[in-house]
């Protein structure tokens, strides 16, 4: 007796019903052999599938095997999924994103890019590329809000009661000066040069 694999849907690869008699097998297997068949441009896979099927099914004693067999894997799945179902899914934590940090690499990047481009635009001595020069200003302007949005998320984040949180403006006149301080020392170094 051959073998067999009762995870495979041998009626569906013949197309075939489970109660088809032996000839109804045979003459399914015929016309999809003669479509399937390598000789005429079909796959070799699929023909061997359809042989190995047909050479189960056209059996009567390996069909009833096959059939015993299905009915046992059909019968323990639906116990696995009864099971399966009663337990409660599996979910792992779910990733938590920085907003503080996300905000200060963002600032960080958007400023390193726009004096990139700010330093290409005047060492290059390009100044009819005006539009870079442009470009450059905005996103190191966007990097400089980046930086204050995270020290106002960063602010937040403290407790009601943390002293930090009760000296906002100080905080906004430190942040400023250090910006306008910056600034002033990115215009020195294009301007001596």
């Amino acid at each position: 007796m051959g073998q067999f694999y009762a995870e495979k849907d041998y009626y569906s690869i013949l197309g075939a019903q489970e109660d088809a008699t032996r000839s109804e097998i045979e003459r399914e297997y015929k016309r999809r052999a003669t479509r399937h068949h390598p000789d005429r441009g079909g796959d070799e896979e699929e023909m061997k599938s359809l042989n190995e099927a047909y050479g189960v099914l056209r059996d009567e004693a390996r069909r009833r095997a096959y059939d015993a067999e299905r009915k046992r894997a059909t019968n323990s799945e639906r116990t696995r999924i009864v099971v399966e179902r009663d337990r409660p899914p599996y979910s792992s934590p779910s990733a938590e994103a920085d907003m503080i940090y996300g905000k200060i690499a963002g600032a960080i990047l958007c400023s390193a890019i726009g004096l990139v481009l700010l330093f290409l635009v005047r060492f290059q001595w390009m100044w009819f590329l005006w539009p870079m020069g442009m470009l450059a200003f905005f996103v190191i302007l966007f990097g400089v809000m980046m930086a204050r949005g995270a020290m106002i998320a960063a602010r937040e984040s403290l407790a009601q009661t943390h002293p930090a949180r009760r000296y906002t403006k100080l905080q906004e006149a430190l942040f400023w000066s250090v910006v306008c301080a910056a600034g002033y020392g990115v215009y020195l170094l294009l301007s001596a040069v």
